[in-house]
């Protein structure tokens, strides 16, 4: 399946060949700590377990915390 992928704080956008399934997998292939980061699909926050869908736009917000 192919999906676009958007960093949203490198302000890039990636079409991506993909074979897996779930967020966890792009995640992983992407090499990204799922614990640094919100995945946006259609202003969903979609968890580890949700499954991609060919044609699928995702959003990679990046989390951000203070004290």
């Amino acid at each position: 399946m192919e999906i676009t992928v958007i960093r949203e704080r490198e302000r890039t956008r990636q079409n991506l060949r993909f074979n897996g399934k779930t967020i966890r997998e792009l995640l992983t292939k992407l090499k990204i700590n799922p614990e640094v980061v919100l995945v946006v699909r259609k202003n969903e926050v979609l968890t580890e377990e949700e499954v991609l869908h060919d044609k699928d736009e995702i959003t990679l917000m990046s989390v951000v915390s203070g004290g």
